[in-house]
């Protein structure tokens, strides 16, 4: 049997555990800080898969395994790796205070609705865009992913970090800071987890359902739910299949480039993806925003013209393009160029066709495309209906060769 305790932001191991144990094994801070019995070998946690060799020794012989981790060693902790080498029945496992629930409480928030995001041994890029997406994240941080780290990726971004370090210990220590106050300081190696807030919206309403809200199932909304210009918006027969091959999601970063009333960003945000909104003309620029704040979702509008404003961006996972006039061939050249899994593009001109598709061809991506045609339903006089046609629009789609591949693109 393998006893899996989780110590430092709660109680001590109890010793009846540890005086059975034949084989001890967890961080240097977690044997230095407990009693171990004189004839137990110990284990200080380096590289995973040694350590994970010498448990399987003794359990092979039936001889008692102890193992020391921080807070909830099922979240996002050891007993995963334990539970896939030696199946789930071996363990006997005994949770201590998460961080994340340490933290949220030193704070006085409840945390049903947060999003945690592991950047331990992990791509940051992912927390970074989960927290641009989200009010309310704890963020577990590592070596080169740390509050400095995130800070400096999420300087434009209206939010709060609470760094909590050394939870549970004499030396504990939670701050507030700003991301710039953050990218500015050396935190050490004591980094616990940081919340990432926006403070407008860290008490959400009573839930039902843990995690993140989302205010509803439905996507492609009815043209009706944006405030737009003059009908210039992207119809929602357009933007189902637009959102279907972008395939928005947490963790992401999708530009809405030539965005205009900002639909099909808002859409994407509403499935969790974080969006930067690219738009030339001021009042759509507050509109994008008002339609955001409509939909409780944040987007980062960008007020520029692409491809120039572009090379200040993060690189994107996905992009949808709907507009730039003359400029289309180089915009969807330059998205196509940076963007990590997937471009769509939407035209309702003809000519235009040819180009875009060359240049996403032209920048490795693999290209396919549809013209959509349809016509709702409207009444007429007396009680009947007819069918009104829309605009034809053209949708081109271009996806990374390695991104189809590993299984990110349906």
């Amino acid at each position: 049997m393998i006893t899996v305790v989780g110590t430092g932001t709660g109680a001590p191991p109890p010793e009846d555990v540890l005086a059975g144990a034949e084989l001890v094994v967890g961080g240097r801070r977690h044997l230095d800080a407990v009693r171990l019995p004189g004839t137990a070998e110990r284990v200080v946690l380096g590289p995973l898969a040694p350590a994970l060799d010498t448990v399987a020794e003794y359990v092979g012989k039936e001889r008692p395994v102890v193992v020391l981790a921080s807070g909830d060693p099922g979240f996002f902790g050891i007993v995963r790796a334990l539970a896939e080498r030696f199946g789930p029945e071996r363990l006997d496992v005994r949770p201590g205070v998460s961080s994340v629930a340490a933290a949220f409480a030193r704070v006085g928030l409840p945390w049903d609705d947060a999003v945690v995001a592991s950047a331990h041994g992990r791509e940051l890029r992912t927390a970074v865009n989960v927290c641009r997406a989200h009010p309310k994240v704890a963020v577990l941080t590592g070596p080169g992913t740390g509050p400095a780290e995130l800070g400096a990726a999420l300087r434009a971004d209206p939010r709060i970090l609470v760094v909590a370090s050394g939870l549970g210990s004499a030396r504990e220590r939670v701050e507030r800071v700003t991301p710039a106050e953050a990218a500015a300081r050396d935190w050490g190696t004591a980094v616990s987890v940081v919340l990432c807030l926006d403070e407008r919206r860290a008490l959400g309403p009573v839930r039902a359902v843990a995690g993140p809200l989302v205010e509803s199932a439905g996507w492609a909304l009815d043209e009706a739910a944006f405030a737009h210009r003059d009908s210039m918006i992207t119809k929602f027969e357009v933007r189902a299949l637009a959102l279907a091959r972008l395939g928005p999601r947490p963790g992401d970063l999708v530009w809405d480039v030539g965005a205009g009333s900002g639909s099909v960003g808002v859409e994407c945000a509403r499935l969790g993806a974080a969006v930067t909104a690219v738009e030339k003309t001021r009042d759509g620029v507050e509109r994008i925003r008002a339609n955001a704040a409509a939909h409780g979702v944040d987007v980062r509008v960008v007020h520029g013209a692409a491809p120039a404003v572009l090379s200040d961006l993060d690189d994107p996972d996905a992009v949808f393009v709907g507009g730039g006039g003359r400029e289309l061939p180089a915009v969807v050249t330059a998205c196509a160029r940076r963007a990590r899994r997937s471009v769509v593009v939407a035209m309702a001109a003809l000519d235009r066709v040819p180009a875009a598709r060359a240049a996403l061809l032209g920048a490795g991506l693999e290209c396919d495309g549809v013209l959509l045609q349809s016509s709702r339903l409207a009444p007429l006089p007396g009680d009947v209906t007819r069918l009104a046609a829309t605009n034809p629009v053209f949708l081109l789609w271009g996806v990374r060769p390695a991104a189809r591949d590993e299984g990110v693109v349906q």
